[in-house]
């Protein structure tokens, strides 16, 4: 068996390790490929140039070592397999969630003074404890999101693909967005990028929502029409908007999120975490086990959804 993968180094060394017996060959993520090369398992980056071609050089199975596949050619889920790093980043985005949302609450940074206040000793700040989460997924990022929200005390309302009950006890599975957006003082996107999801909330979604909601996007910006997002923070309808994702990405000089008053934007940065990269490899290596051994993959992308 021969192992293509874009990663070299230590990454390489990992994958050899858990398959000794395969060949592991180190590809460039762009220019001439030699004319003989061929391998039934690739490890790629999805910004490589190259992927279709190296996946028409008889791949089997194709591994992204990132978390998502929104930017992969469809062209790829033709007759073989796919998986990704699916929740490696669950613990690190979760984490950033519950900051944003504490800091919506109080009023961070604007409550911290630099000179003598009005008022000292006296404000009026809000909290998670009784708050009503709203999540928009519930995969592995969104049930670290609800495991986290329930430890503060707040209501965690759900709505997800499929109607499987929670991971999580305590969490409120809804039937559909309509009948959770009405209910929620924290609303989070934590869904994949797909044809079904581009700008599931938009200007509909975002009247029918409970007036003074902080909406939280650490998904893709696609799921969010930023037109209609743009009319509701303008109106109060959404008291904030914390994104860590933007569309499009890297988002243009002069964009209007950039300068909102209601907008806390940050750079596609809640995934980092000094684990993350540990983390990632760790999966890697199983699902190379697993392949090898003829067991289950994990973190398959559903040809269908797209996910």
């Amino acid at each position: 068996m021969r192992i293509l993968t874009h990663m070299g180094g230590d990454i390489a060394d990992a994958i050899r390790a858990a398959a000794p017996d395969a060949e592991v060959v180190v590809v460039p993520t762009s220019g001439e490929l030699p004319p003989d090369l061929r391998g039934e398992v690739l490890v790629a980056t999805h910004r490589a140039d190259n992927l279709i071609e190296l996946c028409d050089r008889g791949v089997e199975w194709v591994h992204f070592f990132g978390t998502g596949v929104d930017g992969m050619p469809p062209e790829i889920l033709e007759g073989r397999v796919v998986s990704c790093s699916r929740g490696a980043g669950a613990v690190p985005i979760s984490e950033w969630v519950l900051a944003v949302m504490l800091a919506f609450e109080k009023r961070l940074p604007d409550a911290w003074v630099h000179e003598p206040p009005a008022h000292w000793s006296w404000t009026e700040l809000g909290g998670l404890h009784g708050r009503t989460l709203g999540l928009v997924g519930l995969g592995g990022i969104g049930t670290a999101i609800a495991t986290r929200a329930a430890a503060f005390g707040m209501d965690v309302l759900a709505v997800r693909r499929t109607d499987a009950p929670s991971p999580v006890p305590g969490v409120t599975v809804v039937g559909s967005l309509d009948e959770m957006l009405p209910r929620v003082d924290h609303l989070v996107l934590a869904a994949p990028a797909t044809p079904k999801t581009e700008h599931l909330v938009g200007t509909a979604e975002l009247e029918a929502v409970k007036p003074g909601v902080h909406l939280v996007n650490i998904a893709r910006g696609a799921l969010v029409d930023q037109d209609a997002l743009r009319v509701a923070l303008d109106d109060g309808r959404v008291a904030m908007a914390s994104l860590d994702v933007c569309d499009p990405e890297p988002l243009p000089e002069g964009h209007w999120l950039y300068d909102h008053p209601k907008v806390r934007l940050s750079p596609h940065i809640s995934w980092s975490s000094p684990a993350l990269a540990s983390r990632i490899v760790e999966l890697l290596v199983d699902n190379v086990r697993r392949y090898v051994a003829g067991e289950p993959l994990q973190g398959v992308v559903d040809p269908v959804e797209r996910y």
